[in-house]
């Protein structure tokens, strides 16, 4: 079976920028995410073998969330110039590794992975194949579709996962893949400074859920809530439960002219990589060579 897999760049590098000790080059420059990245895609690719891959990669400019919320993400630090060198650098890695990158200005990388995974899970020459998200962003877990697409998600360090499909994302969650959206609109996401339902937690949001499946289900019946507190609490917030839902819903409608030929995946040069790593001083990455 045909991989193609997608990768979130910006959430790998962040990943081992936190997770991994300061290390330098040989050149003194920081690579600390670097060196994370590169160990991280060795393992993808041994573990996966994709024929297709495309890397995905946020831009500093603004999003349409940011237009349509100002307060999006407003809450976030800048990051640190040692970071910011590094992602820079991370696009000469995905290169050297000969991957796709694809980045477009007004979207994210969750944004550019959920338009190429809703694309290419319907493609008549993938029709056989299975798109494997890789990520540490929760947000990508919306676009799970059965076996078909797949989110691998870091849960500690750079090294461990676990493979989310639809089975596994009921067992673990209690409904489907896109009934997150509705989840996050009433409970939020201070991470990306979401507001949701103020006052409605886990366990009532899940409920809600279950009972009335999506946000505009919710407040179409919302008379049929016993609860008079959460009525309240939610006609009180329910502008912010809308606007929550478009915030975090990933767009897959957007034509980015990607194709399945610019996407193959033919392997890298084992030679050019390893004198790559040698260059950067990743001694125990290039003698794996």
């Amino acid at each position: 079976m045909n991989k193609f897999l997608l990768i979130d760049a910006n959430s790998l590098i962040h990943r081992s920028f936190h997770a991994l000790p300061t290390l330098t080059s040989l050149r003194g420059e920081p690579v600390n995410a670097v060196y994370g990245l590169c160990t991280m895609l060795l393992k993808i690719l041994r573990d996966h073998n994709p024929a297709y891959i495309v890397a995905a990669f946020d831009r500093p400019e603004p999003t349409f969330r940011k237009e349509m919320f100002k307060e999006y993400k407003a809450h976030r630090k800048p990051a640190v110039d040692e970071l910011i060198s590094q992602i820079i650098k991370s696009h000469e890695v995905f290169d050297r590794f000969g991957v796709k990158v694809v980045e477009k200005a007004g979207l994210e990388a969750d944004d550019i992975i959920g338009i190429l995974a809703e694309k290419f899970k319907q493609d008549i020459d993938f029709a056989e194949g299975k798109i494997v998200i890789f990520s540490g962003d929760k947000d990508n877990l919306q676009l799970i579709d059965k076996d078909k697409v797949v989110v691998e998600m870091l849960r500690t360090g750079v090294s461990k996962t676990i493979t989310y499909n639809e089975s596994l994302f009921l067992q673990d969650y209690g409904f489907s893949p896109e009934q997150l959206v509705d989840y996050k609109a009433l409970m939020g996401d201070s991470s990306d400074n979401i507001p949701g339902v103020r006052g409605v937690g886990s366990k009532t949001a899940s409920g809600l859920i279950l009972e009335f499946r999506t946000i505009e289900g919710i407040y179409e019946n919302i008379e049929l809530i016993p609860s008079k507190t959460l009525k309240e609490k939610l006609v009180q917030s329910e502008d912010n439960a809308f606007l929550s839902k478009k915030l975090a819903t990933i767009k897959r409608d957007y034509p980015l002219g990607i194709s399945l030929n610019d996407a193959k995946f033919d392997g890298f040069n084992k030679e050019e990589l390893k004198k790559y790593f040698e260059e950067l001083g990743f001694k125990s990455l290039a003698e794996r060579m």
